[in-house]
């Protein structure tokens, strides 16, 4: 890449950046005034249309990594990961029917208040928020590093800057506006990132000779694999381990963390979150899809000819990246665009993220410490502030210790993922339950986070021999020739092998020949073990992670609960699903005992006050029924 183009990527960089924040700003100078910590927190002064948040939570869920990670993923291994899309899409119409009609109408700032109300118990409140602070904490770590690869690579931006710069720019954002700022910064990368992905489609259909050229090559070479219905437990992904282990975890997502829910409470009407969320289907369908489709053509343009077997690229998130400076030379600056798409991406990520961040710190932590106690709605927003900022040098370190530590991403990816079962198992505990209390709640909890991180940790703890490498599907450099990637980009000639890795360098013209005799896969010979029942366990996918942690808090919680139950054990009848008390009530045994509330409707109150007087109503087994 010579100096000159170089130098306009920069320039289309950094003005994709001021656009972004130029657009925060005038959202804050165009927007209402935000007089209350619901403004803040909730866009309370202003609507949000059924549109708009379509798109927000979509693109809180499809972080940079689905831009990046997918077309690699697609390359490099193939289709079976697309099929997660089936769990999302079952996760919605669930959430949107069992969960959110009990949250929405309570008046709660952070999803975790209701867990307070439903169990009458600080400690489970604070396992649930704790839990969420510490798997956005590594999430959003992540995040911020996985553009920085590609900007360090492809344009040179070392990864103290690109970090730091994210970060101080996501935290400018979260001073100059709460989630009425975090949305449209959603809704602008999102269009941005859509525009450049089909722009990207649309050029690597025509090279590689049309749409049906395209799915026959991924077809043919083993790139498109659906309906694998494999249910051994330690294959990476299988269509059974996607939709089952990929729905607990958009129902953990989608339905008990705190920037989702915090969206739907913004919402005017419970019928605007039910259409927002129905609408959500089609939409992430799509959204989601087309990552997909982007390495498809990727992959027919480079399926004769693998950049990274020829040491173009070193690491296989790399081949977008590569692929637009490859394709995309005759247009200046649209690299620079591409880059600036992956940074602005893990912006709005961040900036979305660290406002529910700060405010559950806020509302389950700080705000229960007695020297916050008389604080007023102005100085709760400042503290919210404050918080995020804090946050955000957290989140600053974890990325700077993914980019110095090898096998960081895998083990926070790993965390998260063994994370999401025991919060999804509290709530469908609080939700679904009535006889469960605070004790199993907070045992099945606790001991649900014990089992499946220690299952993770001795996963990453496994040797090679043992646990190998997820392997690479095949591919080929047959097809290279001098004309197969663009003349601004230097060919390389003389690769040499050590055990796995390939060390290269640069010379001016190859020929087939050279190739063929250089550049060859190195042998693996395969290796079998006959392993005890403990380690076939620490080989389970994390596929299965949410699954097993949402079981074990949910049955070990109702255990505790049945033997622990007491008359200590009432609350209002409201805080359970409708279907819950139904079947409750036909369940024979001691009566269910309820206490009456009268909870605000108003969008911004402190925990509902329960009165003490005792109504009892429906039928159930000791204690509760379920």
């Amino acid at each position: 890449m010579d100096d000159s183009s170089l130098l306009l990527d920069y320039i289309v960089f950094v003005c994709l950046i001021l656009v972004s924040v130029g657009v925060a700003v005038w959202s804050r100078c165009s927007g209402p005034k935000e007089r209350t910590k619901a403004d803040y927190v909730f866009a309370a002064s202003s609507s949000v249309s059924v549109g708009a948040m379509m798109l927000s939570i979509a693109r809180g869920f499809l972080g940079v990594r689905v831009f990046l990670g997918y077309p690699s993923e697609l390359f490099y291994r193939g289709s079976a990961m697309w099929e997660t899309l089936y769990g999302m899409i079952i996760a919605f119409p669930l959430v949107c029917f069992f969960f959110v009609p009990v949250y929405y109408s309570l008046g709660i700032t952070s999803v975790y208040q209701y867990l307070d109300m439903r169990f009458k118990s600080r400690l489970v409140r604070c396992l649930a928020s704790g839990t969420y602070v510490f798997r956005s904490l590594l999430n959003l770590g992540v995040t911020v590093f996985t553009p920085c690869v590609a900007l360090k690579t492809v344009i040179g931006i070392p990864y103290s800057v690109s970090i730091i710069s994210i970060v101080t720019i996501s935290f400018i954002f979260t001073l100059i506006g709460g989630l009425r700022t975090a949305i449209i910064a959603d809704i602008v990368q999102l269009c941005v990132m859509i525009g450049c992905s089909f722009a990207i489609i649309l050029q690597g259909l025509i090279t590689a000779g049309g749409i049906t050229n395209v799915v026959n090559v991924a077809h043919d070479q083993g790139r498109l694999d659906f309906l694998n219905f494999d249910w051994d437990p330690t294959i990476r992904v299988t269509t059974t381990s996607a939709i089952l282990g990929q729905l607990f975890m958009s129902l953990s997502i989608f339905g008990c963390q705190q920037n989702f829910v915090q969206r739907y409470c913004s919402m005017e009407s419970q019928s605007k979150v039910t259409k927002t969320l129905l609408g959500n289907i089609p939409v992430m369908t799509i959204l989601f899809s087309i990552s997909w489709v982007v390495g498809m053509v990727v992959y027919a343009n480079y399926a004769n000819c693998d950049p990274r077997k020829l040491g173009y690229i070193t690491d296989i998130d790399e081949i977008l990246p590569f692929y637009v400076e490859d394709k995309f030379y005759f247009i200046p600056g649209f690299l620079g665009l591409i880059m600036a798409s992956l940074f602005n991406g893990a912006l709005s990520f961040m900036v979305s993220n660290l406002n529910s961040l700060s405010t559950v710190l806020w509302e389950d932590f700080a705000s229960q410490l007695p020297m916050f106690s008389d604080f007023k709605d102005k100085k709760q927003v400042i503290v919210i502030k404050i918080l995020g900022g804090l946050c955000g040098i957290m989140i600053m370190g974890v990325a700077f210790i993914v980019a110095h530590l090898s096998g960081v991403i895998e083990a926070s990816m790993m965390m998260t993922s063994a994370t999401s079962g025991p919060l999804l198992g509290v709530f469908l505990l609080a939700l679904f339950f009535p006889a469960s209390n605070w004790k199993g709640a907070a045992t099945g909890m606790i001991a649900s986070h014990i089992i499946v991180l220690w299952i993770a940790v001795k996963s990453l703890m496994l040797p090679l021999d043992i646990k190998p490498e997820v392997p690479l599907l095949p591919t080929s450099i047959d097809g290279c020739t001098n004309n197969t990637f663009s003349p601004h980009i230097s060919p390389l000639i003389s690769t040499m092998m050590s055990n796995n890795s390939y060390m290269v360098t640069t010379e001016s013209f190859w020929s087939e020949d050279d190739l063929a005799s250089n550049l060859v896969d190195p042998e693996v010979s395969p290796t079998t073990h006959d392993v005890d029942f403990l380690t076939s366990v620490y080989l389970m996918t994390y596929m299965y992670y949410s699954l097993l942690g949402t079981m074990i808090t949910v049955l070990l919680g109702m255990v505790v609960s049945y033997v622990t139950a007491s008359s200590d054990d009432q609350y209002d009848e409201t805080l359970v699903h409708p279907i819950a008390r139904k079947l409750s009530s036909l369940l024979p045994g001691e009566k269910r005992c309820f206490v009456t509330s009268a909870h605000s409707n108003s969008i911004n109150t402190n925990v509902p006050t329960i009165s003490e007087k005792v109504t009892e109503k429906y039928h159930g087994a000791k204690n509760g029924g379920l």
